[in-house]
């Protein structure tokens, strides 16, 4: 899927406008974003998009030299399944 990236948030809307999918990560302290947010349609359930979501976030915080916590429960499961992103991850927060 083609997300649509910004500084905080990338998403992915339908034809009509739709937000079909979401992560938010807003920062929260100086170079340190919280995800705090994921979303998927239901229309999409069981495609992994959540999954895909929180990869292409880690992937844009880790290229903007941030590091993040989680505070979004599914985020959270995600990188403890995912070892190859814990560089990122702030542990004293």
């Amino acid at each position: 899927m083609d997300f649509i990236r910004e500084t905080n948030r990338i998403y992915q809307k339908d034809e009509s406008g739709k937000l079909l999918a979401e992560i938010t990560f807003p920062e929260v302290m100086d170079h340190i974003v919280n995800i705090n947010h994921t979303f998927v349609d239901e229309s999409l359930g069981g495609r992994g998009i959540a999954g895909q979501l929180v990869q292409a976030a880690a992937e844009q915080i880790r290229a903007s030299n941030l590091k993040c916590v989680c505070t979004c429960s599914y985020a959270s499961r995600w990188f403890g399944k995912h070892p190859e992103f814990q560089d990122i991850l702030c542990k004293d927060h």
